[in-house]
């Protein structure tokens, strides 16, 4: 019986994958502990694994601060990691001095997994739930002037938390080598090769998985004759009400049965009148729905895509930021979803019936699916984990 631990963000697009594969290897006799944060225990737990609150040692930080740093705030985010690597640096590496780890999984954007597992001499593998990122990928993010002029501010800040971390004993050479893939190290991909950018930049030590799934039964669609439309901007940057009151226009009262999930911060009754082929909730278990789903409307986070493209529904891509950008010009490239030209109900409704009329965006998502399923997902992901110890050993 081996001993891993896993560390995670405090986010759903960077949990959810690792559960179905700690699941996997506890059912294989393996123990496992899981440092994250409140939000999950009741998933980790249910996972099988010993699960550790982060949540004191996290800045506190406003809702505001927090949807700069997913994705929008480089600068931010290495001050959060840094800041969170110090405060839990006397707790973690006691504890990981008695656990006496076999390996440590550790998050691509959780910094601290790697800093505690290099500090101590572990074993470790990168996790990574978006696309892997190298000197050659990262060119493709096409990043706004407003992101890079953040990072290039933020330089000072980040180069005095790098400084602050070395005086803690760990050894950084530069915040690139913290947050850029490296060819020498075993990292688990949540994709195909076939889906990844550029896959063939990267070493054999890439194991790209395919999306890892939990099992979900399929919400019963009562109106088999009728397409269902499903429109998720995810779990973060979700406040959207005129986008949302822009698709209720869109497609009010049409032959669509539509189901929109709008995040737990979006008051409803805010929307107006909710018309009868429309169900609309704070939360839905998206799994069950794309089971049964026509068509996506997405912001084409990495996981919504990809469990979009494992169930083999197309999408209409609708991204926020530089790395969602990247997801659907993916996604456009291989001919399973398609952009929209504008946020006005004519754009949303011509998107879609377009996307329902082409049977090429069907097919081309059918392709991918069989992709994503062949490539083993959380049994994958296991192997290589295990494979890990192994070599070790």
């Amino acid at each position: 019986m081996s001993k891993i631990i896993f560390f995670s963000m405090p986010a759903h697009g960077h949990t959810n994958p690792t559960i179905p594969v700690v699941t996997e290897l506890v059912n294989r006799g393996h123990q496992v502990w899981y440092y994250s944060f409140l939000e999950f225990q009741e998933k980790i737990e249910g996972a099988g694994a010993t699960f550790i609150a982060c949540d004191e040692f996290l800045p506190q930080l406003s809702q505001k601060e927090l949807d700069r740093k997913s994705g929008k705030d480089f600068a931010a985010l290495i001050e959060m990691v840094a800041d969170t690597t110090i405060s839990l640096d006397e707790k973690v590496c006691k504890e990981l001095k008695e656990i006496q780890p076999d390996c440590i999984v550790f998050d691509s954007l959780c910094f601290w997994g790697k800093l505690f597992a290099k500090k101590l001499g572990i074993p470790y593998i990168c996790s990574t739930t978006s696309f892997a990122f190298n000197q050659y990928t990262a060119k493709l993010l096409k990043r706004s002037f407003t992101e890079l002029w953040r990072m290039i501010v933020g330089l000072p800040r980040i180069n005095k938390k790098i400084q602050l971390l070395r005086e803690h004993g760990y050894e950084i050479e530069n915040f690139v080598s913290m947050v850029q893939n490296d060819n020498e190290t075993d990292t688990i991909v949540y994709t195909s090769k076939e889906f990844q950018p550029m896959a063939h930049t990267f070493s054999e030590r890439y194991a790209f998985v395919g999306p890892s799934i939990r099992h979900s039964l399929p919400v019963q669609n009562n109106k088999k004759d009728r397409k269902v439309i499903y429109i998720s901007l995810g779990t973060i940057l979700n406040q959207n009400q005129d986008f949302y009151q822009k698709l209720i226009q869109a497609f009010a009262n049409t032959d669509y049965n539509v189901v929109m999930s709008v995040g737990e911060k979006t008051e409803i009754s805010s929307l107006g009148n909710i018309p009868g082929n429309f169900t609309v909730k704070n939360f839905v278990d998206q799994i069950s729905v794309l089971q049964t789903a026509d068509v996506f409307i997405t912001h084409c986070g990495m996981n919504s895509a990809s469990e979009s493209l494992y169930f083999g529904v197309p999408m209409v891509l609708f991204p926020q930021h530089s790395e969602q950008k990247l997801v659907a010009d993916r996604v456009s490239k291989l001919g399973a979803g398609l952009k929209l030209k504008g946020k006005k109900p004519k754009h949303l409704a011509t998107a879609v019936a377009e996307v329902l009329a082409n049977r090429t965006y069907q097919e081309n998502a059918q392709k991918l699916s069989e992709i994503f399923r062949n490539a083993g997902g959380a049994v994958e992901a296991s192997n290589v984990i295990v494979t890990k110890i192994g070599e070790k050993s």
